[in-house]
């Protein structure tokens, strides 16, 4: 009933709350769909907070939330709480062949392979795209037999064959486009009895054979994908076309064959929104990648953060150009530039701007960011001595800097921020954190171009020349804390420093630059106090929220309090009353239990038949046993046994 402390990230970067062997939206493990948890009032095992380890594990198998990035445990402050966690490796399974394709890209193109071996069965499946409205599919012949798959028009697939009984034709409409250059599966089966026709999951189109009459197809042509015998082929893409259960590499056979590539491009119109953050989708024969070198970000989709632990004193300096460089011959214009035409003037003179980075930190005040240039012309982002944020742009034309002040929240409080500035011309765009972006205006005496951005410093500002003299003020001792996912323009500063990539010559770095997730983090809740903890106890008593992640993972997450915090005196006073309240109960109790017993207890006689030499007995039990004879017996007879 609340925001649970645990969770874990998955590939669009968004935060889940089901565990090992659950599903999507339940925020369950396991063994609260089985219903069989520790304690039954919770869903989880480690949910019930108990001293012994428990454990939650299962598989993550919802492949549109996979691979797992980032596990984040909470709840673990208090005195003797444990978790431990283990997320095993994503293991995918499937045919290989499943995008073995070729693009025959004009409608003469064919590939050739061995003929057929289909007389009495069949069985042919593939997937196509393409934007073209008919073309042949394959075909092979025989003297008079065939067998042939084509796409007739946008809407139709056809499957013909000839057994020596006439033509046959089997025919599938679809009420939508075929030819939207999207993929599509065709399945294909013939045998004695009847012929079928299926494309993706409309009706399956059956035809039965005749009961009298050939059976049997001969074929002696070779098998041809694409164009046959003057027919005009398929233009686009085929893949996995299994024929009798094996698969035909149509890759290797079009490495050879003019007209046709191996692979199949147009992954990317299917998936290239995977790749987040700006990455770039490449195109692959078998696939596709995300290029994320001009992203602040890394992985296989873009959206793990590059990030680095900053100490006191620490800074990062990004050249805009080379060392040596003249301004007349900067390396980094394509760089620094967008690829707005606009802003490729040959002095660098910027009109737009996009900054986007993530920091956290506990001290201020402080510089996070400042880009500095051969003019007097700079940008800066501050934390001020309240901890609020502030935006400086310095462009000419003005006495002062213009600032933007962010007052209403507290960014020094250790929690990750994330920033995104956008300036074009006059306007700048500011979005903090997850709230609505905030529109502002430089005054109508400011100059819109940055010109001559010269360096761009993360932590310190040491630069020769004047500087503003508030900015020298925060530049003592520096900034300490997480700075992550640092983007200007198409410049990542710390991704250079980190990665090697051909803008590392263009980074300076004094002190040692510790990479880090830190600023990647998801908002955290605060620890509660122990005045409002409810599992605090002053006895010692120690509570152990535990869990023990296997396979791929389990959770151990307690229940957040969502109430505002109370004052000593208000819990003085309450716990004051709950005790006398107690007692009161306790002494009402007692009083009942003592009447009851007196009112039913009266006087008596009885009499028991009580075994002989009970008295000397060491139990009722025992007196029995020795009284009756059965028992003797056994016990006489258990004398003659030997132990061995």
């Amino acid at each position: 009933e609340g925001n649970p402390y645990t969770w874990w990230v998955g590939k669009a970067n968004e935060k889940h709350y089901y565990w090992g062997g659950s599903g999507p939206g339940i925020q369950k493990c396991a063994c609260g769909i089985e219903r069989n948890c520790t304690d039954p009032k919770y869903y989880c095992n480690c949910d019930a907070d108990y001293k012994q380890w428990r454990k939650d594990t299962g598989m993550l198998s919802y492949k549109e939330h996979l691979p797992v990035s980032q596990v984040v445990v909470g709840d673990v402050d208090r005195p003797g709480s444990e978790a431990k966690v283990s997320v095993g490796p994503v293991r995918c399974q499937g045919d290989r062949n499943y995008w073995n394709a070729a693009s025959f890209v004009t409608s003469s193109s064919y590939l050739h392979f061995s003929t057929f071996q289909g007389e009495t069965s069949a069985d042919i499946s593939f997937y196509f795209k393409t934007s073209a409205s008919d073309g042949v599919f394959l075909e092979n012949l025989g003297n008079t037999d065939f067998i042939k798959l084509e796409l007739k028009s946008a809407t139709e697939v056809s499957f013909s064959f000839d057994v020596g009984n006439g033509p046959v034709e089997i025919v599938v409409r679809s009420p939508s486009q075929l030819n939207d250059d999207q993929w599509h599966r065709v399945n294909a089966e013939r045998n004695v009895k009847q012929a079928s026709l299926q494309v993706d999951q409309l009706p399956l189109e059956v035809r039965k054979a005749p009961t009298e009459g050939h059976t049997r197809l001969e074929l002696y042509s070779q098998l041809y994908v694409g164009a046959a015998g003057g027919q005009r082929g398929f233009l686009g893409c085929i893949r996995s076309l299994r024929m009798n259960g094996v698969t035909l590499d149509l890759e290797e056979r079009a490495k050879v064959t003019p007209g046709v590539k191996p692979g199949c491009s147009g992954h990317c119109t299917s998936y290239g929104m995977y790749c987040a953050n700006g990455g770039k989708c490449v195109e692959k024969y078998n696939g596709y990648s995300c290029d994320c070198s001009k992203t602040a970000y890394d992985g296989p989709f873009c959206i793990k953060d590059v990030g680095a632990f900053f100490e006191e004193g620490m800074w990062l300096r990004y050249n805009f150009h080379s060392p040596g460089t003249s301004m007349k011959d900067l390396v980094s214009r394509t760089l620094l530039s967008s690829t707005d035409p606009e802003i490729t003037a040959p002095d660098l003179n910027l009109n737009k701007e996009d900054l986007s980075f993530s920091f956290s930190t506990t001290k201020s005040p402080c510089v996070l960011l400042y880009i500095s240039s051969y003019t007097q012309d700079f940008m800066a982002v501050l934390v001020k001595p309240a901890g609020n944020l502030q935006i400086r742009y310095s462009l000419g034309g003005t006495k002062e800097p213009y600032n933007i002040d962010i007052d209403h929240r507290n960014m020094a409080n250790g929690q990750p921020h994330t920033v995104n500035i956008t300036r074009n011309g006059r306007d700048i765009v500011l979005q903090l954190d997850h709230y609505p972006p905030t529109s502002y205006s430089l005054p109508a005496t400011s100059d819109i171009q940055f010109n001559s951005p010269k360096a761009l410093f993360l932590g310190k500002v040491i630069e020769i020349g004047k500087i503003d003299q508030d900015i020298y003020k925060y530049n003592t001792p520096g900034f300490t804390g997480c700075l992550s996912r640092v983007q200007f323009n198409q410049i990542a500063p710390l991704k250079a420093a980190l990665r090697p990539t051909n803008a590392s010559s263009h980074v300076h770095i004094q002190g040692e630059l510790v990479e880090s997730n830190c600023g990647a983090s998801p908002l955290t809740i605060p620890p509660m106090s122990a005045a409002t903890d409810p599992w605090h106890l002053d006895s010692g008593f120690t509570a152990i929220s535990t869990s023990i992640f296997n396979s791929l993972f389990t959770a151990s997450a307690d229940f957040p309090y969502n109430g505002q915090a109370i004052g000593d005196g208000v819990n003085r006073n309450s716990a004051i009353i709950g005790g006398v309240i107690a007692v009161v109960i306790f002494t009402i109790l007692c009083t009942l239990v003592f009447l009851i017993r007196y009112m039913f207890r009266h006087k008596g006689t009885y009499h028991t038949n009580e075994a002989k030499g009970a008295e000397s007995a060491e139990s009722a039990d025992a007196a029995i046993m020795n009284n009756d004879p059965n028992f003797t017996e056994t016990i006489d007879e258990s004398k003659k046994e030997w132990l061995i």
